[in-house]
């Protein structure tokens, strides 16, 4: 059995040997990514079962059915002779023909890559072997397997996650600590995530908060309750010496209009004057002592013309200005319309000529271009990046992907060498075939 091993994981174990001692021959353990599906195989294949011809195979995705069929037959029978222009269940019987041999244990890990013509027989070699053959298969969703028990990997509890962490790391912080707690709860009780703790990285930044800001603050509002205090009581008074102080003078009404019979006896009195000078002589005395009552009306006249002439020649200006801003109204509602078209994502015709079965890393989605923008920049990922647009709750999101790959394997390892910051965005792995359904949204 191996070093070390969880109170629940190992009651699994037991619970998985029951069910083959029960009959059945054919079991498979589902469970989502790094809930340690691999390592409760290895246990149970090195605890259980000694006397067994076991075969442990791990399958990727450029594992083929020829090459699982060997590694299956070549661990169970010794030197066997396959021939791949026949099937895994009938290798499996000619070589039981030729040397006999004792029970065997068929481990799979990675049964999602397997195909449909390896599952039929697999179930067909677990219903109709000769003799006797426990097949246990790992998968991180369900298998179109119609007679096989169904096991489901659990979490690990909060209690068991810490258990798990203290195996690994020496010195952790106190449960009380709020990154530490915040870990563990984030992490879901997933042993891949919890392992992937770095102490020297969470460290939490305590800002103590100056206490004289709240008395500075309570200062303030109790001045601004004494204004509006004092403001309150002296209203009635203010609006008294206010009314008293505006209504002291009286107004007074200016007569600007000038009567016609007053502009006919101006213009008569100054052809006199210029038609006999002895009157204009005489005119000066009498003018001193109307010049009080009488206005300056020829002054007043001209004055009129001026101003008729400078609101022609305003008019005239307004004019020409309507008419250069009607001129210009054309290359500005074009501009203003060029401006406004949606840009155009770059990225696109990248995605679309690339194969629905590779994989790429999404590392950021968000709704505003800037956003993404200054992501990138921020991480230097300009040359190993790109970004597609799609359409969501009626938003338009901008996704920002990393790489392009052929294998899962692939995947795994450059999200490996992602820098720390990035990865705390979570990011994931996905199929170009769904980008391409997704890129899709944005023209209907």
């Amino acid at each position: 059995m191996q070093a070390q091993i969880l109170p629940s994981r190992a009651a699994l174990v037991d619970r998985i040997a029951l069910q083959f001692e029960y009959g059945q021959n054919l079991i498979v353990l589902l469970g989502t990514s790094g809930l340690g599906k691999s390592y409760m195989l290895e246990t149970f294949i090195t605890d259980k079962y000694n006397d067994f011809n076991k075969a442990f195979v791990h399958i990727s995705a450029q594992t083929t059915d020829a090459q699982l069929m060997s590694d299956l037959l070549e661990q169970s029978f010794n030197s066997p002779l396959i021939d791949h222009t026949l099937s895994l269940s009938e290798n499996y019987y000619q070589l039981l023909q030729q040397q006999p041999c004792g029970p065997c244990l068929w481990v799979l890990d990675g049964g999602k890559q397997l195909s449909d013509e390896m599952l039929v027989e697999l179930e067909l070699l677990s219903k109709n072997s000769p003799n006797t053959l426990y097949i246990m298969i790992a998968s991180q969703s369900k298998l179109p397997i119609s007679n096989a028990v169904e096991i489901y990997l659990e979490a690990l509890t909060l209690k068991e996650s810490k258990m798990l962490m203290q195996w690994y790391f020496t010195d952790l912080p106190y449960d009380e600590d709020p990154v530490f707690s915040t870990f563990l709860a984030e992490a879901h009780g997933n042993p891949s995530l919890l392992l992937a703790w770095q102490p020297n990285e969470h460290v939490a930044d305590v800002i103590v908060k100056d206490k004289v800001s709240w008395r500075l603050h309570l200062l303030i509002l109790m001045l601004l309750i004494m204004l509006l205090i004092i403001g309150l009581l002296y209203k009635s008074d203010m609006t008294q010496w206010w009314q008293e102080y505006y209504q002291q003078e009286k107004p007074q009404v200016l007569t600007t209009a000038i009567p016609v019979e007053q502009v006919a006896k101006a213009s008569v009195k100054n052809e006199q004057a210029i038609s006999n000078p002895s009157l204009a002589q005489i005119a000066p005395e009498q003018s001193v002592s109307e010049k009080v009552h009488i206005n300056d009306v020829p002054a007043i006249m001209q004055s009129l013309t001026n101003q008729d002439k400078i609101t022609v020649n305003d008019a005239q200006n307004n004019k020409a200005s309507n008419l250069n801003i009607n001129e210009s109204k054309t290359p500005i509602a074009e501009i203003v319309n060029k401006a406004g078209q949606p840009r155009t994502d770059l990225n696109t015709s990248w995605y679309l000529n690339q194969a629905d079965a590779s994989l790429v890393i999404q590392l950021l989605a968000v709704t505003q271009q800037k956003v993404s923008d200054e992501f990138i920049a921020q991480y230097n990922l300009q040359e190993h990046t790109h970004t597609y647009q799609t359409m969501r709750n009626n938003k338009m999101w901008w996704v920002v992907t990393f790489g392009n790959f052929t294998s899962l394997n692939e995947a795994k390892s450059a999200m490996a060498n992602l820098p720390a910051q990035v990865r705390k965005n979570k990011p994931f792995y996905k199929k170009m075939s769904k980008i391409k359904q997704e890129i899709a949204l944005v023209d209907q």
